[in-house]
This record gives C-alpha cells, sequence and structure tokens, in this order.
C-alpha cells in the first residue's frame, strides 16, 4: 500500500477535528437540555414526565435500558372464604373481575386461589381454583369465624407450593376495577391504610403484644391483612404469629371488647410489627363506597357499607334509602340480575360498583337469584 501524501494527511485531521467538535457541541447541548428540565423520579425509577436520560457509557437511553431488564413481579391472588349463601355470590363476582383484569396492560397478577375454610368440597370447585383446608376446632373461633383466616393461610403454605414470589390477600366482598400492577416496594409490602385501624387509641392493650422494648406504636400499621401484597416468604414467616396473636385478643376480654369486629386485622397488624415489618401504605389500593365518592385510579371496590340514596341522589348516610344497595340485602342468597342503577346525581363509585355486579351476574354461567 502507498503512503498517504502530507495533503492529504492534512485533510483527514481536519475532518476529523470537525466531526469531533460536533459530537461534543452535541452531547453538551443534550446535556443543557436535560440540565433544564426537573427529572424527578417515581417508585418504579422511571423519570417523571417521561423524559429520557443518556448514558454516554452504554450509549443508549436509560429507559429503554430499564424497560429492558425490568422483570414482572407476579403475584398470586388467595380470597379466604367460608360457604355460606352471602361469601359465595360475592366470590363468584370477585373472580369474573378478576379474570377480566388479569391479562389486561399493567397487571402483575398471576394464579388465583379461593381459600376455603369449611374443611370440605362445595358446588363451587369446578368454577373457582379452591384449596380447601380444615376450620379452627370447633368452638375455638368463639363464633368469630374470621379467626379461621389466618389458620386457613398457616395450612396452605404447608401444603402448597406456587410459582409466584409473592400473594394478593384479598377478600369475596372486592371488586378489581383495573388492573393490578405489584404495589409492593422491594422488601416491603403494600397495604390499604383503614382509618377505624388506630393503634394509639388502643396503645395500652396492644403493649401486651407489642412491648416498648421493641419500639414505638407507630411501628404497628393502620391496616388488616387485605388488602395486601407481600413477598410469600414473608407471609409464610408472618401467618404462625397472626394466628396465634389473633387467638390470643379473642381470648383477652379487654382485646376483644377493644378491638371488636377487627379484631383479626389488629391481629396482622401486631404480628407484622413482630416480625420487623412495615408496609407501604397505600391509599390508592382501594375505596370503600360511599364513603369514597370517586374512582381516581383506584385499583379495588370494597363494597363494606350500605348505600342509601333518595331518588334525587341525594346521600341518606346512616339511614335506609329510597334507593339502596347494601350487600347485607342478600345474607341468605344471591341478588337477581339487573340491579336497579342508583337515581341520576349517585356518586361515581357506587354507579360504578352496580354496574361491575350487573355485568358480572349478566356473564356468569348459571347465575340464579337467591342461589344458596
Amino acid at each position: 500500500m502507498g503512503r498517504a501524501t502530507f495533503p492529504l494527511l492534512i485533510l483527514i485531521t481536519v475532518a476529523l477535528f470537525i466531526a469531533t467538535h460536533n459530537t461534543v457541541s452535541m452531547v453538551f447541548k443534550h446535556r443543557g437540555e436535560m440540565s433544564d428540565q426537573k427529572a424527578m423520579s417515581d417508585m418504579d425509577g422511571n423519570p417523571a414526565g417521561g423524559v429520557d436520560t443518556y448514558d454516554p457509557l452504554i450509549k443508549m437511553p436509560r429507559s429503554f435500558k430499564n424497560s429492558k431488564k425490568k422483570k414482572k413481579r407476579m403475584f398470586h391472588t388467595v380470597m379466604t372464604a367460608s360457604s355460606v349463601p352471602y361469601n359465595n355470590w360475592q366470590s363468584r363476582v370477585m373472580y369474573y373481575w378478576y379474570k377480566q383484569q388479569k391479562e389486561k396492560a399493567g397487571s402483575e397478577m398471576g394464579g388465583f386461589t379461593r381459600l376455603l375454610h369449611t374443611g370440605k368440597a362445595d358446588h363451587l370447585m369446578d368454577e373457582i381454583p379452591t384449596y380447601v383446608v380444615q376450620p379452627l376446632p370447633e368452638g375455638t373461633d368463639k363464633g368469630f369465624v374470621v379467626l379461621n383466616r389466618p389458620w386457613a393461610f398457616v395450612q396452605w403454605f404447608r401444603d402448597v407450593e406456587i410459582e409466584e414470589d409473592y400473594v394478593f390477600m384479598a377478600e369475596p366482598d372486592h371488586i378489581i376495577i383495573r388492573p393490578i400492577p405489584n404495589l409492593s416496594t422491594g422488601e416491603l409490602p403494600a397495604a390499604f391504610p383503614f382509618f377505624y385501624i388506630d393503634p394509639k387509641q388502643f396503645q395500652k392493650t396492644l403493649r401486651r403484644w407489642y412491648p416498648e422494648s421493641k419500639g414505638p406504636i407507630t411501628n404497628i400499621d393502620p391496616i388488616g391483612n387485605s388488602p395486601v401484597i407481600i413477598k410469600k416468604s414473608l407471609l409464610k414467616e408472618i401467618a404462625p404469629t397472626w394466628m396465634n396473636v389473633s387467638l390470643e385478643m379473642k381470648n383477652d376480654p379487654q382485646a376483644d371488647k377493644d378491638f371488636g369486629w377487627v379484631l383479626e386485622m389488629y391481629g396482622y397488624a401486631v404480628a407484622s410489627a413482630m416480625h420487623g415489618v412495615q408496609h407501604v401504605l397505600r391509599k390508592d389500593f382501594m375505596l370503600q363506597p360511599p364513603y369514597d365518592t370517586k374512582l381516581e385510579k383506584k385499583f379495588i371496590i370494597h363494597y363494606t357499607y350500605g348505600c342509601d340514596y333518595t331518588l334525587k341522589g341525594e346521600p341518606m348516610f346512616g339511614k335506609f334509602g329510597e334507593w339502596r344497595f347494601d350487600k347485607r340485602s342478600y345474607g341468605q342468597g344471591a341478588p337477581p340480575r339487573n340491579l336497579t342503577m342508583p337515581p341520576k346525581g349517585v356518586h361515581e363509585s357506587v354507579v360504578t360498583l352496580v354496574r361491575m355486579i350487573n355485568e358480572a351476574t349478566a356473564n356468569i354461567p348459571n347465575w340464579k337469584e337467591g342461589e344458596r
């Protein structure tokens, strides 16, 4: 190969200088534009507003790099249930909406188990994936059936292996209104904060299980066991303590008086604190009509309260409404298909609740009013 002439070398040198200058100028211009924007990260580490940051070593937008590496964190939905008519129709509606939302974009919803704590199979086994566990020994729950929940989880973890690394604890009176991602953060489970769970109010009673040596009473989160998304390894550790604490509370006259119908919820909150587990509190996890009036991108409707309104759409809190929906009206059997929709002006949350129940009952095979 011949040697390059001196003028040619000069031209090559000048061309390389210009190309390098232009490249460096573009990099600094890009960085300058980025510094003018407020790049706040969300909980997943993605830049707010969809702005891409540039990694000069990798030579690709960092957001693209993260999207390639991000792996779905699937969770297994577990709905504890008995086999009474009141539970059965709610369980069917809940499972219907789980199936509708599971495959949509943004979902990290994996498998589903109805954890039936009656000790025997029932007529819904072919419709809803179900695992049967034994109830507590007769008389142990003192008529407070929900004490079977933690005992059900203890048995389930003993007997069953699931492929998902996370568990979502759900209830029959939950309606999933949009796909649920894994809301937990790292090792921290996600839970909904209930206004009526107030550890400070019952500090004296709770100190019997969570003494001052363990830490401040605020270590006990204002939550119940549901809705919660938690690593299955953590829940497997907490479940036996949750069971024992709940049973002890039920047998303690003061605790039973203080906690009443939410005793088992306090049992889970205390057991979690005893294991050093605190939760990310997510108000967007759930809404509870009629007191929560708007959907606001929440994930679950919990229809625990009666919804009472005048025929003009005005709320009648604490009174029997001219129009009403209350799950307790259907304690002995399933509601009819095509429930009467709320009057004009009723809150969005209540309208959505009734509409979604109607859609479910219209599409669930063999739905019969009053079915037990």
